[in-house]
């Protein structure tokens, strides 16, 4: 990997688990016949996930995060520009976003990304990252959500534990979220059940589908 740039935001995670992500969203990531699928991240971080897969897919990636983070990300995409590396898809400036307001931005998306995020903000926006997803999203559309996350109150692995116990020492509202409570989310706002896909790292990626039109 070369260097960073002393100013951008980098997250060590987000470069290990960049690939394993990249190769299951290229099997599950929409592929209209005509034009680019249009992808919102929620969450975007330190935008390595976003300019890694808008590299290597025919997307259009739209960043998005909380005010804080929108300067970093800012930094990380025209570092992307001016590095010249050949882009299959398209990044998009951050829009600002907080799930638990209602201006999401307008879609419909063929897809809703998070990676990282159901753990870190508080449970009670849980639900709303669920129902914001659920009302940008075309018919047909994907919520794929990224983490680690237990079953029925059970951690699936002792680092699980460990991480989900830090987390909750820092703020109680924090924590590794449960994939039965997730499930009830999605059902609540009309996305279904679509795969359950074991990532390195005791991480998992969730997919969801918005029910068609009519169904």
């Amino acid at each position: 990997m070369p260097p960073q740039p002393l100013d951008l935001p980098f997250s060590e995670a987000c470069e290990r688990n960049k690939q394993p992500l990249l190769e299951a969203l290229r099997t599950w990531l929409p592929q209209p016949p005509d034009r680019r699928a249009q992808l919102l991240e929620v969450g975007s971080g330190t935008g390595q996930h976003g300019v890694h897969f808008s590299q290597h897919l025919p997307v259009r990636w739209q960043l998005s995060d909380r005010p804080e983070h929108l300067p970093g990300l800012r930094r990380r995409q025209a570092h992307a520009s001016a590095d010249g590396a050949p882009a299959v898809g398209q990044l998009l400036p951050p829009l600002q976003l907080d799930v638990t307001q209602p201006d999401w931005p307008a879609g419909p998306f063929d897809a809703v990304f998070s990676a990282n995020t159901a753990h870190i903000m508080p449970a009670t926006a849980v639900p709303a990252l669920f129902a914001g997803s659920a009302r940008v999203l075309a018919a047909g559309g994907l919520f794929l959500l990224y983490g680690p996350f237990n079953d029925g109150g059970v951690h699936t692995s002792a680092s699980n534990a460990a991480f989900d116990a830090h987390l909750r020492a820092i703020d109680p509202a924090m924590g590794v979220r449960d994939s039965l409570e997730l499930l009830a989310c999605a059902r609540a706002v009309g996305l279904l059940a679509a795969a359950d896909l074991r990532l390195p790292a005791n991480n998992r990626l969730l997919v969801f589908r918005r029910a068609p039109d009519g169904a």
